[in-house]
């Protein structure tokens, strides 16, 4: 199945393992809150259980250093695409309210990326990641 939209996450590649996870984790369920239209329909298994949604499109996850998320911010906001962001400074914090602290006391051109999602039309993302290798 071809889907118009494109949904990737950028993960800055010299993370520790349980930080990438997280940042992807955290960065996946802003791209659900932001377009909940990308949320499929509950999972039922043959027993009769149910389980949650998930998103119901391919999730495109790319390795970057520091640089080339800031490029890729760039450009996102650039191409009026609305991020979700994960700073450096929000491993440090332990609630939401928090999050959203840490990212509003710095300025965007100092933000200390580790991770962006983004979700918009495929050729659109595909100019916001041109030059980034799939997560290995």
């Amino acid at each position: 199945m071809q889907f118009d939209t494109k949904i990737a996450v950028v993960i800055r590649t010299d993370l520790q393992a349980w930080q990438k996870l997280n940042v992807a984790a955290f960065l996946t369920s802003g791209i659900a809150a932001a377009f909940p239209e990308c949320v499929g329909e509950p999972y039922e298994d043959a027993s009769g259980t149910a389980y949650h949604a998930l998103i119901g499109q391919p999730i495109l996850i790319y390795g970057a250093d520091g640089p080339a998320l800031s490029r890729a911010l760039d450009r996102a906001l650039t191409r009026n695409v609305k991020p979700a962001v994960y700073t450096e400074d929000m491993f440090k914090t332990t609630h939401d309210a928090a999050n959203r602290e840490a990212v509003r006391a710095v300025a965007r051109n100092e933000l200390n990326l580790v991770g962006l999602a983004v979700r918009a039309e495929r050729k659109v993302i595909d100019k916001i990641v041109d030059g980034l290798k799939f997560h290995g």
